[in-house]
């Protein structure tokens, strides 16, 4: 893996370069000692991985504030949608006593209305209506387990940013559930449909499907665990390591 023969040093700049700042976050630095807890899918699983982005975070937090005793947590299970979350969020998530609780989830919410495997088992997405009720209910218990919530828009299925990929609208619908439900909920909100888009944008000039951000059009590259392990650190008020 590229990052395992990269000194920390140098992960850690590379963390840093690709940090962009989300206006209107809210962020609030993590105090000493804070547990965050990410609850997800496959890209949240992979994502506490050697060289995952939750990992990458955790070695910079660790790096620059060792006397912090920050804890990273991954929960992530691959092919979760917010009924599997909500299902497990006791076990998985509030029994670990977090602090700060992530929430990235929608890939699949959305991704199973056309994936073939889960079609063709008679598996489906998950309605707009019960997406943005399952959100809710989230926030409504860990936030009534006195934890703070970071809610995120789902990212992409398939990297072409000229919104030509297949199920380009149906995930801008559903991010924008997500918006809508950090919005009312007065949750912080870490867009990072927008961020990836905006940097697709800048960096994928052939426009290609893959290979820039991720492998496989939705589970993240080496590239792309730099880039939102970045933006998970100013997420979390880490940012000036």
């Amino acid at each position: 893996m590229l990052f395992s023969i990269i000194a920390p040093r140098v992960v850690t700049a590379l963390l840093l370069s690709f940090i962009v700042s989300p206006l209107g976050l809210m962020a609030q630095q993590l105090e000493k000692g804070n547990t965050v807890v990410f609850l997800g899918d496959s890209i949240t699983r992979e994502g506490a991985l050697e060289n995952g982005y939750i990992s990458l975070a955790s070695q910079a937090i660790e790096k620059e504030h060792p006397e912090k005793e920050i804890t990273l947590i991954g929960a992530g299970i691959g092919g979760h949608k917010v009924s599997n979350c909500l299902k497990r969020l006791q076990k998985d998530v509030l029994d670990k006593e977090p602090d700060v609780v992530v929430i990235f989830i929608g890939i699949n919410d959305v991704w199973h209305w056309t994936h073939p495997q889960v079609v063709a088992r008679g598996g489906k997405g998950t309605e707009r209506g019960d997406f943005e009720k399952g959100l809710q209910s989230m926030i409504q218990q860990i936030e009534a387990k006195k934890a703070r919530v970071i809610l995120c828009t789902a990212t992409v299925i398939g990297e072409k940013h000229d919104g030509s990929n297949e199920l380009d609208q149906m995930l801008d619908d559903y991010s924008e559930i997500s918006r809508k439900v950090a919005k009312q909920s007065e949750v912080q909100l870490l867009d990072l449909r927008k961020f990836f888009l905006d940097y697709l944008k800048k960096h994928n000039s052939e426009n290609q499907e893959k290979g820039i951000l991720t492998r496989d059009a939705v589970h993240l590259n080496a590239r792309g665990n730099v880039f939102l392990a970045g933006l998970m650190l100013e997420a979390l008020g880490m940012s000036k390591l």
